[in-house]
């Protein structure tokens, strides 16, 4: 009587689990800029982000690289394919917090969380300590 009814339990843990997550941020998205294509996804049990592409991806006939890295060794690195986005992990409510995103224009990273606003828009907020301070965009799913 006990295995069916952990059966159960445990089918309906893991029902309520894949509703509360039913808005996920995994897969191509663009910024209100443009300017390139961003591919979250799952990296071990956390949320990363790579740069897909980039409107304009050379520079002088090259690959654009992290120029603006504050580590030297890591400034020819393309920024096409470069992981800007880690750690994310799922709250509640359709949000991923705890993660951190990377800047190549500044060089800088910030705290970062995302939350889906719907299944095609998301709310990506780099901050600073606390989150009510910082820079919030809205992505656009792309595929």
């Amino acid at each position: 009587m006990k295995k069916p009814l952990l059966l159960f339990f445990t089918l309906l843990l893991i029902t309520a689990s894949t509703w509360a997550q039913s808005l996920s941020p995994i897969g191509t998205w663009t910024n209100q800029d443009g300017k390139g294509k961003f591919e979250i996804y799952k990296c071990g049990d956390k949320l990363c982000g790579r740069i897909a592409s980039i409107k304009e991806p050379n520079l002088n006939g090259k690959p654009k690289t992290d120029v603006n890295n504050p580590e030297a060794k890591l400034r020819s690195r393309p920024l096409v394919g470069l992981e800007f986005m880690k750690g994310f992990e799922y709250v509640d409510n359709n949000k991923w917090d705890d993660g951190t995103i990377y800047d190549p224009e500044s060089g800088k990273t910030y705290s970062c969380y995302m939350k889906m606003i719907n299944k095609n828009k998301m709310e990506v907020k780099g901050y600073l300590g606390i989150s009510l301070i910082g820079r919030t965009q809205t992505w656009t799913r792309v595929e």
